[in-house]
């Protein structure tokens, strides 16, 4: 059963004392995985939150084009979006194409594609906004891990789950959440060095990705950290569920119609993960 700290402060100061809570450290050159969100959404992690954290680190932010019209799916429109939201340093780890990397166990994919530039780092901080999506239900550390850490290319296959189609947001609902959790499976697989941080906060039922997205329906709960990325995220939806916020059944109805859970139970299948976890408040 992992440890997963919480702390209901948000705050660069208590970003970097929940980091340093985990049992693993990271080491070398290390990527920091964020969304640097849609061009017109307000919603994802401010860089005057997070770049203590990251300097502390000397740490690099990255990032990979999307697979959906917007303004982050070339890179030029996506470098110009990020420099709009504030963000500097940052590799876009598809710019220059993508690698391969296996699937282990996979039910829906037996590869998948993530950034080239991933090869550059020695481990990764995946630092995630908790929150709605529109798609997966929910987003935290195993959708950033997945969708984020793909290509273009990769978030197009993964959101087919695995198969050739006219359209890709076609996909049976269960077979695209499953496919998220084996994408996860790739990247724990290839990068040993992982360790993850969730801010739950600006709580919507849409994602960073949205361009509109629906103002937050919940108050802010804090951030979790783990180096379990299924029991990190299963402790933030417990928090929601257990909130006494009466927003949270706008949130729980955006989890439950997109079967959200599905990602835990999958993940936490294919070895990734426990759902059990014990809770620690640093407080």
């Amino acid at each position: 059963m992992e440890k997963v700290y919480f702390t209901k402060e948000i705050s660069s100061a208590s970003l970097i004392k929940i980091y340093e809570k985990l049992e693993k450290k990271l080491q070398g050159k290390i990527a920091v995985k964020i969304s640097t969100g849609e061009a017109g959404n307000n919603h994802y992690l401010k860089p005057e939150l997070i770049n203590d954290l990251i300097t502390k680190l000397n740490g690099t932010i990255v990032e990979c084009n999307t697979a959906y019209e917007g303004k982050r799916n070339t890179t030029k429109d996506h470098l110009q979006t990020i420099k709009e939201h504030g963000f500097t340093n940052v590799d876009l780890l598809d710019i220059d194409g993508d690698i391969t990397i296996p699937v282990n166990g996979g039910r829906h994919l037996k590869e998948n594609y993530v950034g080239k530039n991933i090869d550059n780092y020695d481990s990764i901080l995946m630092l995630s906004h908790f929150k709605g999506h529109p798609m997966g239900g929910f987003g935290g550390a195993l959708k950033n891990m997945s969708i984020g850490l793909a290509s273009s290319r990769g978030k197009a296959w993964i959101h087919s789950g695995g198969v050739k189609r006219e359209d890709i947001w076609s996909t049976p609902q269960e077979d695209f959440i499953e496919s998220m959790a084996e994408a996860d499976k790739a990247v724990v697989d290839y990068c040993k060095n992982i360790v993850y941080i969730n801010v739950v906060n600006n709580l919507s039922v849409d994602c960073d990705c949205v361009a509109n997205p629906e103002a937050p329906c919940m108050r802010d709960i804090g951030i979790l950290a783990s180096i379990d990325p299924v029991a990190l995220d299963k402790a933030c939806l417990d928090m929601i569920y257990n909130s006494e916020d009466e927003g949270k059944n706008h949130f729980i109805e955006r989890v439950e119609s997109r079967k959200g859970k599905i990602i835990l139970k999958h993940a936490e299948e294919l070895g990734i993960g426990s759902k059990e976890y014990q809770l620690i408040n640093i407080d």
